[in-house]
């Protein structure tokens, strides 16, 4: 880089300064430089793509080859579509393809990483050196100066300056990985609207008095069908000490907030028609058995709490009981009080207005020279690998036209 000379300091000039070394930064940083730019990735943090390395259980959930725009949520159900299709899954199976990767398909559509995040955290920095991009970490961006040709960062390492500007600095999830709400200070800087930001992907507390209830339960999991303005999803639910988890609560915590309605199904293969022909066909059943041979024996066992008849011949049971069981199941009281909040939240929703930036370049259509990808924008996917096909497919994308 060449020193420019102001009346004061030395300026470090660059083509592309990358605030934020996360998945969609590195992905943005190396594209740009493989086209022989020069480029500064800049992070805050000691390490690069930390969120990288705890996803997916420490094995990332690095794509779902099924991505589709109707995957994401976003207040312009159409700004993704471009860059999806763009750079698709499989484009980015074949990047990792190229170095080797070992990786599973754990269910249909989501690629894992056989061994360790590490390993694709790993590719991205190789991808990085090789096409000759800086990462500077332990950077903290102080200020930035919109001027007529260039913009100017003074950082905790110096100033620098750049033509294109890059803001890949994600949401405010997990802020003890770093997060901040330094993209949407700056997307204010020079007048954009923001959509209003929440916690996602997280898991649901309860209210007191039902967590004592559902203590008992804690670790254990079922799957459920989860339900909430109209958008059901039907996967396995984690009870925790704090109140369920797990992706059926976490996919539906995109679609529900707190105060709303949410209906959660126990028991979702089992119709009210299977339990009135339970009795008729297996007289000398009892309830119990049957629900222990679909449910968790702890859980069955708080359900005997309120219908202590379970143990009863099913034939012993009148219309009314069997009933108000097929309610209970179908409409299992976990009373939602709120979520954890940004603390263990997968993703942040909202965040940067898309109607303000193309979806071609991702250049803001605010400030000439201004990028935002990733996160900080509004676009968020459901659980499964859609976040980090979005975070590939965005910083690829404005790599091409920064």
């Amino acid at each position: 880089m060449q020193p420019l000379i102001g009346d004061e300091v030395v300026v470090d000039k660059v083509d592309v300064i990358v605030i934020g070394a996360g998945a969609s930064g590195l992905m943005c940083a190396a594209t740009a430089a493989y086209r022989g730019k020069k480029v500064l990735l800049l992070d805050h943090a000691n390490k690069a793509g930390k969120k990288i390395l705890m996803s997916g259980g420490g094995r990332c959930n690095f794509t779902n080859m099924d991505a589709a725009p109707k995957h994401f949520l976003s207040d312009n159900p159409y700004f993704c579509i471009s860059a999806l299709n763009r750079f698709s899954p499989q484009d980015f199976v074949d990047l990792v393809d190229r170095h080797g990767l070992e990786y599973v398909e754990k269910t249909p559509g989501q690629l894992f990483c056989e061994h360790s995040a590490k390993d694709i955290l790993a590719i991205l920095l190789t991808e990085l050196d090789w096409s000759g991009a800086e990462l500077k970490l332990n950077t903290k961006v102080h200020d930035i100066e919109f001027q007529d040709k260039q913009t100017v960062l003074k950082t905790s390492q110096g100033e620098f300056a750049c033509e294109s500007l890059v803001v890949a600095t994600g949401g405010l999830s997990i802020p003890t990985m770093g997060a901040t709400g330094l993209g949407y200070d700056i997307a204010k800087q020079v007048g954009h609207s923001l959509l209003p930001t929440r916690a996602s992907l997280v898991p649901i507390t309860v209210q007191p008095d039902r967590k004592g209830q559902l203590a008992a339960l804690s670790g254990i999991a079922c799957d459920v069908s989860a339900t909430a303005n109209g958008v059901t999803f039907q996967e396995p639910m984690l009870f925790t000490h704090r109140g369920v988890s797990g992706p059926a609560i976490l996919q539906i915590t995109n679609f529900w907030q707190p105060g709303e309605a949410l209906s959660i199904n126990i028991s979702p293969t089992l119709s009210l028609k299977d339990l009135f022909d339970i009795r008729q066909n297996t007289p000398k059943k009892s309830y119990e058995g049957i629900l222990s041979a679909l449910l968790p024996k702890r859980l069955v066992e708080l359900i005997k709490v309120d219908f202590p008849w379970l143990t009863e011949r099913s034939a012993q049971t009148s219309n009314e009981q069997v009933e108000c069981l097929f309610q209970y199941l179908a409409n299992f009281d976990i009373s939602p009080n709120g979520t954890e909040g940004y603390r263990t939240a997968e993703v942040t929703l909202g965040g940067v207005n898309t109607n303000e930036v193309s979806s071609k370049t991702f250049e803001s259509q605010k400030q000439t020279g201004l990028y935002f990808i990733g996160e900080v924008l509004d676009v968020t996917g459901w659980l499964g690998g859609y976040n980090f096909q979005w975070a590939w497919a965005s910083g690829y994308c404005a790599g091409l036209h920064v």
